[in-house]
């Protein structure tokens, strides 16, 4: 487990508030490759795209076992840390959820995120006892092998519309709060990006942030100057490159052109890059 330690303890000291870890989210071993090569300190799973590319809807959906063989193609990938997006934890209650920290810890990585949104029933999220719960459940499957596993804990206030707009900080911060007593190393807020709405969440957060970019949120300098201490892509990745599929299935298809395709990696340079996945 020495290497897990010492890439668990790297992982941890790149979340740095100001100097934020910038994570191009990956979905296989070919966008991770890529993504490393692109000089990424760390690689990080999306869920979404990893169970799309494993012909699965996101929002818990994708079993624990298959989730599991793509963190471990993904680690056999790249030289840096992973951290794996586990959803919910893959399991109805915390003893699942030690189960699925343990084998993604098998499997190589050194993080997870664990969401407490509920895609069942008329509760959009889990009640805040039974997320820490989990969470609890987390820290303490990876302290029993002795890896300080990064523990980023996903709030969906704001990516779900919960509360009134006007007391949705509060109510971030009142869960952020209990989750870090869990045992969370961080917390991750997707839907907000907001100067004023981050930089609230910054101050009220004892720990790092993390937010969720995309087209039409502030650029990575800005959201650094705030003191965001993670900053991920999420599922756009994913989502763009699926996009050029069906455009350029389309154009064939339908006006057998080729010009989508004309801004693709040279296939020489993507064969040898991912020659040495094993």
């Amino acid at each position: 487990m020495t290497n897990l330690k010492d890439q668990a303890r790297t992982l941890h000291a790149l979340h740095t508030p100001g100097r934020p870890l910038v994570l191009p989210n990956a979905w296989d071993a070919a966008s991770a490759r890529i993504v490393a090569e692109a000089g990424a300190a760390a690689v990080a799973t999306t869920s979404a795209g990893v169970a799309w590319d494993l012909g699965a809807a996101d929002g818990d959906h994708l079993t624990r076992d298959r989730a599991i063989r793509a963190v471990q193609r993904i680690v056999a990938a790249v030289d840096v840390p992973v951290t794996a997006d586990i959803e919910s934890g893959y399991g109805a209650g915390p003893d699942e959820v030690a189960e699925t920290v343990r084998a993604v810890l098998a499997a190589g990585a050194v993080g997870v995120n664990i969401e407490d949104a509920l895609h069942e029933g008329d509760t959009p999220l889990r009640a805040v006892p039974d997320q820490a719960e989990r969470i609890a459940a987390a820290r303490a499957a990876a302290d029993a092998v002795g890896v300080p596993l990064f523990i980023n804990a996903r709030i969906d206030t704001y990516l779900r519309g919960v509360g009134a707009e006007d007391a949705r900080v509060a109510l971030t911060l009142e869960r952020a709060a209990a989750f870090r007593a869990a045992g969370a190393d961080g917390i991750f807020v997707p839907g907000v990006v907001d100067p004023d709405r981050v930089k609230e969440l910054v101050a009220g957060i004892d720990g790092p942030l993390n937010v969720l970019v995309g087209p039409g949120a502030p650029p990575v300098a800005e959201l650094a100057a705030l003191g965001v201490a993670r900053i991920s892509a999420g599922s756009s990745i994913a989502q763009a490159a699926h996009a050029l599929v069906r455009r350029a299935a389309r154009e064939l298809l339908a006006a057998g052109g080729y010009q989508q395709l004309t801004d693709g990696l040279d296939y020489g340079e993507l064969n040898s890059l991912l020659g040495e996945v094993r």
